[in-house]
């Protein structure tokens, strides 16, 4: 006989669920406000599940590239560029694409150091308040 999932107000307090970090609803693991349940029943069609978080950036990000695709096909100009003595042939297209993905490297790089700087903060406080 399989057991059916109990819904939110049928766990005991001490029992409360704890997100595995891939469910649809996180509850907290200790709470000192209550938690509010809804008393209506959640319309399912009309919730968001990471799964389909993915599914449309992923769909974004094939259109992104589609798009990348027509504009790098339409710019097949050949321009010569110089950098530090060298210098070469590429088409126009191919040269934003590289200087596109050199500042979106930069960019994630100099946000990575922000994380890194703020978890490292985080640490030092949570440690000097036990």
């Amino acid at each position: 006989m399989a057991s059916t999932p109990r819904t939110p107000e049928e766990f005991t307090p001490e029992e409360e669920p704890v997100s595995d970090g891939l469910s649809e609803v996180d509850y907290p693991e200790e709470s000192t406000t209550p938690v509010n349940h809804p008393t209506e029943p959640v319309d399912s069609s009309k919730q968001v599940t990471r799964a389909g978080m993915v599914w449309t950036a992923t769909v974004a990000g094939l259109l992104m590239l589609v798009l990348l695709i027509i504009f790098i096909v339409q710019n097949q100009d050949q321009v010569t560029l110089r950098y530090f003595g060298l210098s070469g042939q590429v088409s126009l297209g191919l040269a934003l694409f590289i200087a596109a993905v050199g500042g979106g490297i930069l960019a994630a790089i100099a946000g990575a150091v922000r994380i890194i700087q703020l978890r490292t903060m985080a640490r030092k406080s949570r440690k000097n308040s036990h």
